[in-house]
C-alpha cells in the first residue's frame, strides 16, 4: 500500500529521541558554518554564495541526468545578483529558466507559497514546453491522460514500477494541504526537520508531469533559507544527493511504500545535510583560501600587477605561472615580470619550484 493511501495520511510521526539527537547535531554545524562566514569580507562572500549556487544548480540538474554549462549556470547566477565576473557569455533559455526558480526559492525564501508560483517554477524550466525532444505539459499540474504517474525504470517491455503517485483528480486538494503545510507559521515542527517532511510530501504529490524533483529540492533550500533567516547560501543538499543518488532513491521508495513513521526517511535526510554541511568547505576552498591568504598578508606593500596574478591563481589558476606567463597577463616586459616574482618569494609569498625551463612559482599558503 502507497503511504498516501494510509487512513490518516499526511499525519506524518517519527522517533522524536533519533531525530531531535540528529536535529541538534545539524543546528551546532549550520551555526558553526554561518558563523565562520559571517567573519569574511562582503567580496569573499559574495563568492563563496556564487559557488554554491551555482554548484546547486549544476547537481539538483544533474540528478535528472540533465548537465549544464557551468559558465552558463554561473554567468546567469552572477547577473541576477548583481556581481561582477568579469565575463558576459551567452546564457541559453532552459539555464536562464533553471536559475531563475532556485533563485526564486532561496533569495525570496520568506515568500508565500502559492500553486501560481510552484506552476511559474515548473513552466521556467521547459522553454517552450519542451523537456529535450519531449512535450511536457507546463504551467499547470499533471492530468493523467497518458494514464498514471509512475516512476519507472528498466528497459521496454522489463520495465519496474518503484512507485505510482495519486490520481490527477485529487491533486488540487493535495497540494492545497501541502502548501498550507509550508505556509503555516504557527506550526511548531523545526524548519529544518519540515524542509524534510516537505520534500519527501511533494515527491508522493508528484503533481507536474516533469520537473518534481527539482522543484522538491527548491522547496527543500528555500525552508533551509528560512531556518537560518538568510538568503546566503553556503552548503549545497543537492550536490550531496548527487553523490548518493541511489540511496536517495531507495530511501524515498521504501518511505512512499510504508506507514506514517517517517522516521528512517528523516534519519537519511538530516544524515546527508550533515554531511552537505561539512563539504562546504570543500566546494569554498578556494574562497577560504583566499580569504585566510588575503588576511595573512594584509600588511604587505604589493604593486597592482602582483595583486591581479595572486588574485587570479587563488581563484583557481589554470596551468603553472611563470614569468613568461606573468608577463602576458601584465603585459610587462620579462624583466619587470622577474623583479615581481622575486620580490614576492623574498616576502615568502610565492616558492620556487623546479629549474631553468621547468621553472614555475606558487603560491605559499
Amino acid at each position: 500500500m502507497y503511504i498516501y493511501k494510509n487512513p490518516n495520511w499526511a499525519n506524518f510521526t517519527w522517533d522524536k529521541d533519533i531525530i531531535l539527537n540528529l536535529l541538534s547535531r545539524v543546528k551546532l554545524k549550520q551555526g558553526y558554518l554561518l558563523g565562520k562566514m559571517d567573519t569574511l569580507g562582503f567580496d569573499i562572500k559574495e563568492k563563496a554564495i556564487l559557488n554554491i549556487l551555482t554548484e546547486d544548480v549544476i547537481k539538483s540538474s544533474e540528478i535528472e541526468g540533465q548537465i549544464l554549462n557551468t559558465e552558463q549556470v554561473r554567468s546567469s547566477i552572477a547577473k541576477r545578483l548583481g556581481i561582477d565576473i568579469g565575463s558576459n557569455i551567452f546564457v541559453e533559455r532552459d539555464v536562464e529558466g533553471i536559475v531563475e526558480m532556485m533563485l526564486d526559492a532561496t533569495q525570496n525564501y520568506s515568500q508565500t507559497i502559492t500553486k501560481d508560483r510552484l506552476c511559474g517554477w515548473q513552466s521556467s524550466m521547459f522553454p517552450g514546453s519542451y523537456s529535450g525532444l519531449y512535450k511536457v505539459k507546463t504551467g499547470c499540474y499533471r492530468d493523467d491522460k497518458n494514464g498514471p504517474m509512475q516512476v519507472v525504470s528498466g528497459a521496454i517491455g522489463k520495465e519496474k514500477v518503484h512507485f505510482q503517485a495519486p490520481a490527477a483528480v485529487v491533486l488540487d486538494v493535495e497540494m492545497n494541504k501541502l502548501i498550507d503545510y509550508i505556509n503555516n507559521e504557527n506550526d511548531n515542527t523545526d524548519l529544518i526537520i519540515k524542509s524534510g517532511i516537505v520534500h519527501l510530501w511533494f515527491v508522493i504529490l508528484h503533481p507536474f508531469e516533469d520537473g518534481n524533483g527539482r522543484i522538491a529540492r527548491a522547496l527543500t533550500d528555500m525552508l533551509l533559507a528560512r531556518s537560518e533567516n538568510s538568503s546566503n547560501r553556503f552548503y549545497s543538499m543537492s550536490s550531496q544527493i548527487k553523490k548518493v543518488k541511489k540511496s536517495y532513491y531507495k530511501s524515498l521508495e521504501i518511505t512512499q511504500k510504508s506507514s506514517l513513521d517517517i522516521t528512517d526517511w528523516l534519519q537519511w535526510f538530516l544524515e546527508n545535510l550533515l554531511i552537505a554541511i561539512d563539504n562546504s568547505e570543500i566546494l569554498l576552498k578556494f574562497v577560504l583560501q583566499k580569504a585566510e591568504f588575503w588576511q595573512k598578508n594584509q600588511s604587505s606593500s604589493l604593486n597592482e600587477r602582483q595583486i591581479k596574478v595572486l588574485n587570479m591563481a587563488l581563484d583557481d589558476f589554470k596551468g603553472n605561472l611563470t614569468t613568461t606567463k606573468w608577463a602576458k597577463i601584465c603585459k610587462c616586459s620579462q624583466d619587470t615580470a622577474t623583479r615581481d616574482i622575486a620580490d614576492l618569494i623574498g616576502k615568502g609569498i610565492l616558492i620556487k619550484q623546479g629549474e631553468a625551463r621547468a621553472t614555475q612559482y606558487i603560491i605559499n599558503f
